[in-house]
């Protein structure tokens, strides 16, 4: 189970309330989809973020994905520990390795993100959809396969 104390967004990024801060950082499910960080690009102190919109840029060796605001407001620290060491996100995405402070603009947004037990059955489906879409496309290329042999055996049966 994930921490009970964030409310987490479809995107996988999670929010701790702290007094009328937040903190900002990605699920441990996030950073394993990802598999191996190579680059982090975070918002400057002072620069404002809108939910739902881009915050930021992580980059993997496989994919560079945008970093989406979970709320509105205005960033008043970035954690420059995790932009110079990725591991750190890797071996702690809930507390060291949390990537922004935000100055919360409309509390009301909160409620538009998921508890933790929320969040768990939604990776949980999306995990069984992804396996779903694995197994059909391996079933297609099998099928494929069949009928790739198929054919050469109709052709080595017809006489020159």
């Amino acid at each position: 189970m994930r921490p009970i104390d964030k409310r987490y967004s479809e995107t996988h990024e999670w929010v701790k309330v702290d007094g009328d801060d937040a903190i900002i950082g990605i699920t441990d499910y996030a950073v394993n989809q990802l598999s191996d960080l190579v680059h982090l690009e975070l918002p400057e102190v002072g620069d404002n973020v809108e939910s739902d919109a881009p915050l930021g840029e992580i980059e993997s060796v496989k994919t560079v994905s945008d970093l989406i605001a979970p709320i509105t407001g205005e960033i008043v620290a970035v954690n420059d520990k995790v932009v110079k060491d990725l591991d750190v996100l890797s071996e702690d995405p809930f507390e060291d390795g949390w990537l922004v402070r935000v100055r919360i603009a409309d509390k009301e947004e909160l409620e538009n993100l998921m508890s933790a037990q929320e969040y768990e059955e939604f990776v949980e489906t999306a995990e069984e959809e992804e396996e779903e879409e694995k197994t059909s496309v391996e079933g297609e290329e099998e099928d494929e396969e069949d009928e790739e042999e198929d054919e050469k055996e109709e052709k080595e049966k017809k006489p020159s």
